[in-house]
């Protein structure tokens, strides 16, 4: 997934005046935007703990991810406004709701830097695997932070760039998978093929498909995202059709890319190690293969990467000019391309802890901070629904959908519970909550209270 950055509750921004994107343009932005490294690697955690029905995973999290973004896209058209999903937040429940948004939003993407970076650190071990994990995480975040300082102004045409690779990615994998399966490569593969039977469909039942959700979920990680770039469409009533065009692509993307992974390998080799689509193609005289789709997810991986690091650099800005956060966290160097150094050095905080994780965790870290950083994005989304009921005028059918939105969300929450391999990036999750519900409680009581009294 990628990173755009969301203004505070209170920011009450107007809609964008130079509003020229068309449906279909939005369709596409989504599609390279969301397609990220909790794709491309966290999928083989999702294979490795339900088996071939991580298919169905990925379909019911799209059908929750459109519930989701709808909604937003509702609001926007209604009242469009820069402040994002958390203004929306802010305007439905109060200050309390916008403050909160927009903290659990750092610190989910603060997470998410963690995964991707851990992602990039797993994947280069396919190349140097005596490496220490927490040396490449290190390398990487130096890298990082390099490019945030120095502003690089084609930035935005390298994130372009890099999203084609993303999905160029995949549509390779596709077409060599099709290639094997005719018997047009060579190979002495004996293909577990399509599964025929409850049993080798859901190997490790249904309490592994439960658990299983919260990855298919962080894969379209991103969606609200979309939501947020619906303000510069010309016309702001076809947001709903961008995102279902986007959300249409992606599932079939995904769907097949995975369908053909399943179908070429046996459960039991995939591994939150390499990528799905290297392990379903490791037993075929490919030599390439692996070495290509490493290094384009590797490339792709690092551009969302460092997108995060900018987006939640800019969000701490935000939130210290509505007050929301301290004010030291809104100063900018002049000098240095209007560099908001504190604002960097906490986010590169949070890239150090990922470091020292790494360090010592190397072999569940990827696990956790995944599924922490799902967890909290989750979180938000139900922000979202909650948001545009009170919001909206939903008919009855619209509320029972998004009320299956928020059965869907809290479905692949708690699976979380089911799975002792993932249980403590939930822990991780809730603490945060916690810490965020703590001083959001001081803040009324102490700050808010007395600025309306």
């Amino acid at each position: 997934m990628d990173f755009f950055v969301p203004s505070s509750s209170s920011s009450g921004g107007k809609g964008n005046e130079q509003a020229n994107l068309k449906w279909w343009q939005l369709s596409l932005i989504g599609v390279g935007c969301t397609i990220g490294t909790g794709f491309f690697l966290g999928s083989a955690i999702g294979i490795k703990i339900t088996g071939p029905s991580i298919v169905f995973s990925f379909i019911l999290a799209a059908l929750g991810t459109y519930i989701v973004y709808n909604l937003l896209a509702k609001m926007t058209a209604e009242d469009p406004q820069e402040g994002s999903f958390c203004y929306y937040a802010g305007k439905a429940y109060g200050k309390w709701a916008g403050f909160s948004c927009g903290w659990n939003y750092w610190g989910s993407n603060i997470l998410i830097m963690g995964s991707q970076l851990t992602a990039l650190s797993i994947l280069s071990q396919f190349w140097f695997p005596n490496i220490p994990l927490w040396v490449f995480a290190a390398i990487y975040a130096i890298l990082s932070i390099l490019v945030v300082i120095t502003g690089s102004k084609g930035f935005d045409k390298a994130e372009n760039l890099f999203a084609v690779i993303k999905t160029a990615a995949i549509i390779m994998f596709i077409i060599i998978a099709a290639a094997a399966l005719f018997g047009w490569i060579q190979g002495d593969v004996n293909h577990p093929g399509i599964p025929d039977s409850r049993k080798e469909l859901f190997p490790e039942g249904l309490k592994g498909f439960w658990a299983s959700l919260i990855y298919a979920f962080y894969a379209y990680g991103g969606i609200e995202v979309i939501g947020l770039l619906a303000t510069s469409l010309k016309k702001k009533e076809d947001a709903p059709k961008a995102g279902l065009i986007m959300l249409i692509v992606l599932v079939i993307i995904y769907v097949i890319s995975l369908g053909l992974a399943v179908t070429m390998a046996s459960h039991g080799m995939f591994t939150d190690k390499e990528s799905p689509f290297v392990t379903a193609l490791k037993e075929y005289d490919i030599t390439f293969f692996p070495h290509v789709f490493n290094g384009a997810i590797i490339i792709a991986g690092f551009s969302t990467m460092t997108a995060s690091l900018f987006g939640v650099t800019t969000l701490l800005v935000t939130l210290a000019n509505s007050g929301d956060a301290p004010s030291v966290f809104s100063k900018k160097i002049k000098k240095w391309k209007q560099l908001p150094l504190p604002s960097l050095l906490l986010a590169t905080v949070g890239l150090l802890a990922s470091i020292v994780t790494a360090l010592l965790l190397p072999g569940k870290i990827y696990e956790y901070i995944t599924t922490a950083a799902g967890i909290l994005i989750l979180f938000n989304w139900a922000f979202i629904i909650f948001s545009a009921f009170k919001i909206l005028d939903i008919k009855v059918w619209g509320k029972l959908l998004g009320s299956f939105g928020v059965l869907l969300i809290l479905v692949a929450i708690s699976g979380t519970i089911m799975e002792e391999t993932i249980r403590l990036g939930l822990v991780f999750s809730v603490v945060f909550v916690i810490i965020i519900g703590i001083v959001t409680v001081i803040m009324q009581k102490k700050v808010w209270s007395k600025s309306t009294g």
